[in-house]
């Protein structure tokens, strides 16, 4: 449980009698490969802090495209936010990529925290706004910088996942069909 003690202490000081209170609020989970913990049409009532291993999410056009929105590995959390947050049918799967070891909050006990340890309450907010700031980053790159220059950010924030994650999936991440990503990677590596 160090791990998210020390992801809170990045941005909040937690007494020893409030992370206990907050330990005492979650739930550790080891969940093994390929299952989804969250699914489309579904309110999303839990946030996860992945302690080991890796997880995804995703939503699936057409009943077949996968696009990617987040990889969350060790130290960084993962939810369907836009369900978490209005209390709506969400849109998106999370599914455990590798076995892992989470850590699960749900929306009752985040409010309970949320009342008997304000500063929290600070805390998730920075994560929500740091996360509104990167997916707004991204959104422009979509829309402004070429694919190789995608995959090049990819790299950057994710070097641990380019041997541990199929093409397909940093292909769908980047906004590109896998073909046309393995003639980038290709030519990239040509480049060299």
């Amino acid at each position: 449980m160090e791990l998210i003690l020390q992801n809170i202490d990045t941005h909040v000081h937690l007494t020893p009698e409030e992370q206990r209170l907050f330990l005492s609020k979650t739930e550790t989970l080891f969940v093994k490969s390929k299952t989804i913990v969250q699914t489309p049409n579904k309110v999303a009532t839990e946030i996860y802090f992945v302690n080991h291993g890796l997880l995804r999410s995703f939503s699936v056009t057409d009943g077949i495209v996968e696009h990617v929105l987040q990889f969350a590995c060790e130290g960084w959390w993962i939810a369907d936010m836009y369900s978490f947050i209005s209390e709506k049918k969400g849109n998106l799967f999370i599914e455990v990529f590798e076995d892992s070891e989470v850590v699960v909050l749900n929306k009752e006990n985040r409010d309970l925290l949320y009342e008997k340890i304000p500063k929290l309450e600070r805390f998730f907010r920075i994560l929500a706004e740091n996360s509104l700031v990167t997916h707004q980053e991204r959104l422009i790159d979509n829309l402004s910088i070429t694919a190789e220059e995608r995959f090049d950010k990819f790299c950057k924030k994710y070097p641990t996942l380019i041997q541990k994650v199929p093409q397909k999936h940093i292909a769908s991440y980047i906004g590109v069909t896998p073909e046309f990503f393995s003639k980038m990677k290709a030519k990239m590596l040509h480049k060299k």
